[in-house]
């Protein structure tokens, strides 16, 4: 089959790779209908996240069962599917509390890598989710979208307790926290003020729901929030980004007794616990539990009611996939969707 692998920063090659096959009793083998870069590909492609050998890159699909191991009972072959990137078993205690990407037996599909024609998914009953029936072609993106970023999204808004009549903030204009925007409205926020400066990213962002936006950032942009809610800061903040700058201006922009819904990944992120003990901010985040959502999220898109896959502006076939690396990096696109 053919893959994308990251060789070096900025070195991103489609190749052949061996087929995969049923290593687990509980594993199934899906043929990628699509896939996706994801903005968190962009710190190994950037050399930011180190990487000592070549490695398949991917962590998002959408695809059809072509077979199935012995002991998976209820996945089976022909069947549309949508996973999350980690692979979990959904019947551990971790997973029955909601947190399916800390489950005691996951697996990281990145590391298996999605960026391809095929892909072995681990712990299959309880990392996929099959779809009612076959989707039209047209929701394939909106389907790819809730593997990842839609159910990151929203699990930032729910991380960050939005609640219906309340002012919530997204720190972070990538798909993410334009989903998040999404997130926001649909959990019933009466004001969602995106943090963006890219005219692209803006008009989806009220597409989305946004009521209000932000240029601003860092101080200036915690000033703005401060200003637009009566000095007091948002009710929710959704950080989506990462960085030092996104977090602490999440924090700072989040009111006292307000919640900070953080998922983009941390990268240097150190917190100063004095300012932090006397914010009375609640801080929740990390890895999201996108199988927690997805049935509900399926549904969703399957019925017509949201529709995330406007994030994907870009569309290659997989043997472009170092295009789609190279404009999401110069923020040329919002998210680039490859189609294997």
């Amino acid at each position: 089959m053919r893959g994308a692998v990251l060789y070096a920063p900025g070195d991103v090659r489609v190749e052949d790779r061996p087929d995969p096959t049923i290593i687990e009793p509980t594993d199934a083998i899906i043929r990628l209908v699509a896939t996706c870069v994801c903005g968190s590909d962009l710190w190994p492609y950037r050399g930011v996240e180190k990487r000592d050998e070549p490695a398949p890159m991917g962590h998002e699909y959408v695809g059809v069962v072509e077979e199935v191991g012995a002991q998976v009972a209820t996945i089976r072959p022909g069947q549309f599917v949508v996973g999350s990137f980690f692979a979990s078993d959904n019947t551990c205690e971790i997973c029955r509390a909601g947190y399916q990407s800390s489950c005691v037996h996951r697996e990281l599909m990145g590391l298996i890598g999605t960026q391809a024609e095929l892909a072995r998914v681990p712990l299959a009953d309880g990392t996929l989710v099959a779809t009612p029936e076959p989707p039209p072609a047209d929701l394939v993106p909106s389907l790819l979208a809730a593997s990842d970023v839609l159910g990151t999204g929203w699990f930032g808004a729910v991380a960050a307790e939005v609640g219906p009549g309340e002012t919530a903030a997204v720190v972070g204009d990538s798909a993410v926290g334009l989903l998040a925007v999404l997130a926001a409205g649909r959990l019933g926020a009466e004001r969602i003020i995106a943090m963006s400066r890219h005219e692209a990213r803006r008009r989806l962002a009220l597409e989305f729901g946004a009521t209000d936006l932000v240029a601003e950032r860092g101080d200036e942009g915690v000033a703005r929030i401060k200003d637009m809610t009566g000095g007091l800061g948002a009710h929710s903040v959704i950080e989506a980004v990462g960085t030092q700058e996104s977090m602490m201006q999440a924090i700072r922009a989040t009111r006292p007794g307000g919640h900070v819904g953080y998922v983009g990944v941390a990268h240097g992120v150190t917190l100063p616990g004095e300012e932090l003990f006397f914010s009375h901010v609640h801080l929740h985040g990390g890895p999201a539990p996108v199988r927690r959502f997805l049935p509900e999220l399926i549904e969703l898109i399957c019925d017509r009611d949201i529709d995330p896959g406007k994030v994907f502006d870009l569309t290659l076939p997989l043997e472009q996939a170092a295009q789609g690396y190279e404009a999401m990096d110069e923020r040329r696109a919002i998210k680039a969707l490859l189609r294997p």
